[in-house]
């Protein structure tokens, strides 16, 4: 049985509990074969020393968007997704506000994926430009899915 979008987004998000998508409140929206999209408000946590969105912080919602994509492309009963390359182009400054990351696939390799990921901000102008290449890979024996562990 196939799940539904609404139960594949509430499972990337229960996942997500714990980690860096929860400290810096990354959720996502949409999750496809062909896109992943997710959301992140920015607040104080998110800025670099003189008050604008710390570079790393986009590099962190890029390679979060490419490494769910890869997984919604996998088996994630054998194999795992890694981020194993990215680059960043930091467009414009923001303070403040909502970014939204899209994923879109350029490669799809039985070992490696490449994805471009744009966001941009509420006002649908553009803050960064990335390109994610992720390594898939075999789970280890008994590692079990993720996404469907209680």
């Amino acid at each position: 049985m196939d799940a539904t979008q609404q139960e594949i987004l509430e499972r990337l998000n229960a996942s997500g509990k714990g980690t860096v998508l929860e400290a810096l409140d990354i959720s996502v929206v949409e999750a496809t074969k062909e896109k992943v999209v997710a959301s992140m408000p920015i607040s104080s946590k998110h800025l670099q020393l003189v008050g604008y969105l710390h570079g790393g912080v986009s590099v962190v919602l890029a390679e979060t968007v490419a490494s769910l994509a890869s997984v919604m492309n996998i088996d994630t009963a054998r194999q795992m997704a890694f981020g194993l390359e990215i680059n960043a182009n930091h467009l414009r400054p923001k303070r403040d506000g909502q970014l939204f990351a899209v994923a879109t696939p350029i490669h799809m390799g039985r070992t490696t994926h490449v994805w471009d990921v744009r966001i941009s901000d509420e006002k649908e102008k553009l803050i960064c430009i990335s390109r994610c290449t992720v390594a898939v890979v075999d789970r280890p024996p008994d590692d079990g899915d993720p996404l469907f562990k209680k």
